[in-house]
């Protein structure tokens, strides 16, 4: 259930060698690499799921899947998992197949244009599907009740963030937030994937001004003061360089928790130690401090000695 996450890299190189990337300017599409259709399902990990149909504000109809607890299991809360920006929610089910067996319910989400949902992804209009999401739970009566955590990988990390810092009132209904392999700034990691190839890599500078950087999460990680936040961010990643993840987490107030990890872009859940990582975090997100595995810098200090 690996993802086939395309990168920005393919992206790029395929603009610069195709037809007017100067017609790009500004377009949010660069941004989202969506996948029709529906690969397979959940029963292929032997998950119990239903199938479910949102519906946003302008009337776009997006597809999920529900993932109820393991049957048996003391259901703990419920898991939003926003996932990237490549491929379809088929392919990102490996970031949280393995909750409902921990007593976590899953809603995922394929934003419009992904999977079998309507539409056309574009900015800003993708932020009526996480709104969609958040209206759905709330009527949910499984999910009433139970705490509520967030799941962002990659891009759907760095729109959770831009969303919410947006909504007080819905960032207010998290009792914790985990992000995953999340870019600071888009135009960033652009400039990063131009800079791997001799043949996009002098002109990365003017290229990466294609890539929308308005949204970027480092512009709104700062007002996210609550609820607490697990960063994960692996030092292999290829795709979204360890020092933009660690740019993202140094502006974001506390309580915060920086765990480094190892692996592919948002490979981490594949590793049962960073399962762990968050069950723990997801036990008590206030008071949690790492695993500290890999010497990163101090996690959660004290807020006297916050800088």
């Amino acid at each position: 259930m690996k993802p086939t996450t395309r990168t920005f890299s393919k992206r790029c190189r395929t603009l610069l060698l195709g037809l007017g990337l100067t017609c790009l300017a500004g377009c949010s599409s660069l941004l989202f690499y969506p996948e029709p259709g529906q690969p397979f399902t959940p029963e292929r990990a032997h998950l119990q799921y239903r199938d479910v149909t949102l519906t946003t504000e302008d009337g776009t109809r997006l597809h999920g899947w529900w993932l109820p607890a393991k049957s048996g299991v003391e259901v703990k809360g419920t898991v939003l998992h926003l996932h990237g920006n490549g491929g379809n929610l088929a392919w990102h089910l490996g970031g949280s197949y393995w909750l409902p067996e921990q007593g976590y319910q899953v809603l995922m989400i394929d934003y419009r244009g992904y999977g079998l949902s309507q539409g056309t992804p574009t900015l800003p209009a993708v932020y009526e599907d996480i709104d969609a999401a958040l209206d759905w739970l709330g009527k949910a009566p499984e999910a009433q009740g139970k705490p509520l955590v967030l799941l962002g990988q990659s891009l759907g990390g760095a729109m959770a963030i831009h969303y919410l810092a947006g909504h007080p009132e819905q960032r207010q209904r998290f009792s914790a937030l985990v992000f995953d392999g999340v870019p600071a700034s888009y135009r960033d990691v652009g400039r990063f994937a131009l800079s791997t190839s001799w043949m996009t890599w002098p002109l990365q500078v003017p290229l990466s001004w294609l890539v929308p950087d308005a949204d970027s999460a480092i512009h709104s990680i700062e007002r996210l003061d609550s609820p607490p936040k697990l960063f994960f961010h692996s030092i292999d990643d290829k795709l979204v360089p360890m020092a933009n993840g660690i740019r993202l987490y140094q502006h974001a107030p506390p309580p915060r928790v920086l765990q480094l990890t190892r692996g592919d872009h948002v490979q981490t859940f594949a590793d049962p130690t960073w399962r762990q990582v968050m069950l723990r975090f997801l036990d008590d997100p206030s008071r949690f401090n790492g695993l500290r595995r890999l010497a990163e810098v101090p996690n959660y200090p004290d807020e006297k000695n916050e800088q």
